[in-house]
């Protein structure tokens, strides 16, 4: 797969596409479908399938400060377009110039005159140019005149919930991990650096990797849940079993900065400054202050032997 930071790495000599353009954060199963219907338009036409993303995100230019909570980084979400069959990753500069384009603009500079689309697929729901004035069906207006195809396709959804990066956030802030997965289709994932901690899971006997998430990423509620870790970019490195806690221990401090510390189970090595990624499959329980430190540390045993029983029966 190609990837782009912006249509000026284009190849020089570029023919048609299938486009599909979103933000896509998370690559959930609502833009899986999305994808899919763009991946065989292409193949049926011959044609390349190309996706287009956004960096920031555009809340962040249109309203500064109002960035959420983030799903996937971009590198996250290029590895899950790739495996959909998606052809060109294109990420591009969310600017205050970009963002003050018409839709009329948007469509002739970028879609037309720069990558010659012959068909582009949105989700129902999408909105373009400025002031998101673009809807689907000024898409297919210009289209028409401009000579491509528009396919809009309704949102995924099952059980009366319509699929949403929105909704997994809300899911993911109510600590249901469950529902966020069966969205996504597949566990939720944070990633970060290991950094230095206090050392406090260490001398209770459950030494902890202190991982610093990616900025604006989607933390889970606070709680203690079952999951995997993973070390990036390290093909001998297996995903490991851990039961990881999110939170702030209320037993020692209060009013401290939220943490995200797995205790990975069967492990003793140093993973200081090793990129990661956190994978969470089951909440075992909330966030709770204990009484003692005896009472902290059972409990701990007990999250570590329910983290073990959880995942043995997984797939990694």
């Amino acid at each position: 797969m190609q990837k782009w930071r912006s249509l000026d790495e284009m190849p020089a000599e570029w023919g048609r596409c299938v486009l599909t353009i979103g933000v896509f954060d998370g690559v959930h199963r609502g833009h899986a479908q999305l994808i899919s219907r763009a991946v065989k338009s292409a193949a049926v036409r011959g044609v390349p399938a190309v996706l287009m993303t956004f960096d920031p995100h555009p809340l962040e230019v249109v309203r500064p400060g109002s960035h959420p909570a983030q799903l996937s980084t971009l590198s996250r979400r290029a590895e899950l377009v790739e495996e959909l069959g998606i052809d060109v990753f294109v990420v591009m500069p969310f600017t205050q110039d970009f963002m003050k384009l018409t839709p009329e603009q948007y469509v002739q500079n970028l879609l037309v005159d720069k990558l010659q689309v012959a068909e582009v697929v949105v989700g129902d729901n999408f909105t373009f140019g400025a002031k998101a004035a673009g809807t689907v069906d000024t898409m297919r207006e210009l289209g028409g005149k401009l000579g491509f195809e528009v396919d809009g396709v309704q949102l995924l959804g099952e059980h009366a919930v319509t699929f949403s990066s929105t909704y997994i956030r809300a899911c993911l802030n109510s600590g249901d991990i469950a529902a966020a997965a069966e969205a996504l289709g597949r566990p939720h994932r944070i990633e970060g650096v290991v950094v230095r901690g206090d050392g406090r899971g260490k001398g209770l006997g459950f030494p902890t990797a202190n991982v610093a998430p990616t900025m604006h990423a989607a933390i889970p509620a606070d709680g203690v849940y079952a999951g995997w870790f993973t070390v990036l970019d390290d093909p001998d490195f297996h995903p490991r079993m851990a039961a990881i806690s999110v939170g702030t221990n209320p037993t020692f401090e209060a009013g401290r900065s939220r943490t995200v510390e797995p205790h990975l189970l069967d492990f003793d090595g140093d993973l200081y400054g090793k990129k990661v990624a956190v994978d969470f499959v089951q909440q075992l329980r909330g966030m709770r202050k204990f009484e003692s430190i005896d009472e902290l540390v059972e409990a701990i045993g007990n999250d570590v032997d329910e983290a073990r029983k959880v995942l043995s029966s997984e797939d990694v």
